[in-house]
C-alpha cells in the first residue's frame, strides 16, 4: 500500500463512546464528498468506517478507551485517493487468524456477528491490517 504526502488530512481522537462510529463516518464522508467520489463510493467508505470503528470499540481492550482516525487525500497532484486510518492501542490480535465467515455456518449459529473485516475488505480497494500487543491500526483506501 503505497503512502505520499497527503493532499488533505484530518486526523480525530474519538472517546469509545454510543455512536462515536458516526462521528468518525462523517468526517470521512466530507473527505470523499469534498474530493466528489460518487455517491456509491461515498456510502461504501461511511460503512466500511463504521466498521472498523465498530471492531476497536467492541475488540480492542484498549485501556484508554480511545481510536485515532486519519482520514488522507492521496495523489501527485489530484486526489487519486483516499485512505483512511483507524487505530486503537488495545491487546491486538492476528489478523489472518480470523476465521472467514461462512453465510451457510453464520445462519445455524447462535452468534450472527463475525462479518465486519470481510465486509471492509469487499467494500474498499485496498485494505491492510497492522497488530500487535500495543495495538491495531487499519489502514483502508478507495480510489476516487
Amino acid at each position: 500500500m503505497v503512502r505520499g504526502a497527503p493532499l488533505q488530512e484530518v486526523t480525530l481522537k474519538l472517546p469509545m463512546l454510543p455512536d462515536m462510529e458516526i462521528e468518525a463516518s462523517k468526517a470521512a464522508t466530507s473527505m470523499a464528498e469534498a474530493i466528489e467520489m460518487s455517491p456509491d463510493k461515498v456510502d461504501e467508505v461511511r460503512m466500511a468506517v463504521v466498521e472498523a470503528c465498530i471492531n476497536a470499540f467492541e475488540h480492542s481492550g484498549a485501556v484508554h478507551r480511545e481510536v485515532t482516525l486519519n482520514v488522507a487525500v492521496l495523489g501527485k497532484s489530484a486526489a487519486e485517493k483516499l485512505c483512511i486510518t483507524v487505530q486503537d492501542s488495545g491487546g491486538g490480535f492476528e489478523p489472518d487468524s480470523v476465521e472467514e465467515p461462512s453465510l451457510e455456518r453464520k445462519l445455524k449459529a447462535e452468534r450472527k456477528r463475525g462479518w465486519g473485516l470481510k465486509i471492509i475488505r469487499g467494500l474498499m480497494d485496498e485494505v491492510e491490517i497492522r497488530s500487535s500487543k500495543s495495538g491495531t491500526t487499519v489502514v483502508m483506501c478507495k480510489l476516487r
